[in-house]
């Protein structure tokens, strides 16, 4: 298919995209034309992108939609969120600064700053309730500076406190060797951006540390999303292990045998308890989709009185 033709074909792709990209709204102020405008943008502007685009096209229609999901803008000049070609599929990546604005959004923080640290900088940690102390030449570059050394991210909670993460930088070129396009060889993220990567890094597993809110799925979700179909860095605590599949089977098959909303619930909280402490997301996401799944159908069984009141007793596991 000649570079027209694909362009079109793409375009009305996205375009049919809009009550979907609408329906799973997490930021209403997210216009739907101006990101399809620079989705098709991005992909018309490059052949191998195109390519990806027309060969996996349902690639195309799930990054898109995550746009609107997760609360992210493909607007080149907010630099939150693009569009790549990855694994034979176009993905939605998030930078560090998307998931900085996505924490500051759900009010998890007030506002962050992540950056690298050098040889030559001065560099000091100064306890759990003040910012550390960065000190360099902003203008002296990048050889003046040394080699980096590590990285940071520091925020301010709404509580006003303040929370550094650091990590050294052999730490940080441990995940980065994991990730699929380091290991893919060839031009990637950590080869044309690396200071950003690496800042990227350092934020995603610091925003474990960070305040909950009642909107941080959001940036749970942006995480997950990261860790499957974006740069491929699974972020893991070193306490953290996966959660045995075969346990996770247990608790998937014990909630799609539930009878009663109330035998779920009690389902739901027990799973809960016990895939927690493993900080597994996947395994929390799988049991979570099963539960909602098993709660939908008995809600559609659920008796009800001749007021048209649900018999007590029915509650909702998750």
């Amino acid at each position: 298919m000649n570079a027209p033709n694909a362009i079109a074909t793409i375009t009305q792709d996205i375009f049919a995209l809009r009550d979907n990209f609408q329906l799973v709204a997490a930021d209403k102020h997210i216009n739907f034309d101006k990101e399809a405008g620079f989705a098709i943008q991005v992909l018309s502007g490059s052949q191998y992108a195109m390519k990806i685009a027309m060969a996996n096209r349902q690639s195309v229609a799930d990054a898109v939609t995550n746009v609107s999901a997760i609360g992210v803008s493909l607007n080149p000049a907010k630099k939150q969120a693009y569009l790549v070609p990855r694994k034979d599929k176009i993905c939605l990546d998030i930078s560090y600064i998307g998931l900085i604005d996505l924490a500051v959004g759900t009010g998890s923080i007030l506002w962050a700053q992540a950056n690298v640290v050098r040889e030559n900088d001065q560099f000091v940690v100064n306890g759990f309730d003040k910012p550390p102390t960065h000190g360099h030449d902003p203008f002296a570059g990048a050889t003046a500076r040394g080699p980096i050394k590590g990285a940071y991210v520091v925020v301010k909670t709404p509580d006003g406190e303040f929370l550094t993460h650091t990590m050294d930088i052999a730490k940080i070129y441990s995940i980065r060797d994991r990730s699929e396009s380091w290991k893919a060889g060839g031009s990637g993220p950590w080869k044309s951006d690396e200071e950003e990567m690496i800042k990227k890094t350092v934020v995603k597993q610091a925003y474990k540390y960070w305040p909950k809110t009642d909107r941080t799925d959001r940036l749970d979700q942006a995480i997950h999303m990261l860790n499957t179909d974006g740069e491929g860095i699974h972020m893991h605590s070193a306490s953290a292990a996966l959660y045995p599949a075969d346990a996770l089977d247990d608790w998937v098959c014990r909630a799609n045998g539930a009878a009663t909303e109330a035998a779920l619930t009690s389902i739901w909280q027990q799973g809960l308890a016990d895939i927690k402490p493993s900080k597994d997301l996947n395994a929390y996401n799988t049991f979570k989709a099963a539960v909602v799944a098993r709660g939908d159908v008995l809600k559609k069984s659920t008796p009800i009185d001749v007021e048209g009141r649900p018999v007590e007793g029915a509650e909702v596991a998750a």
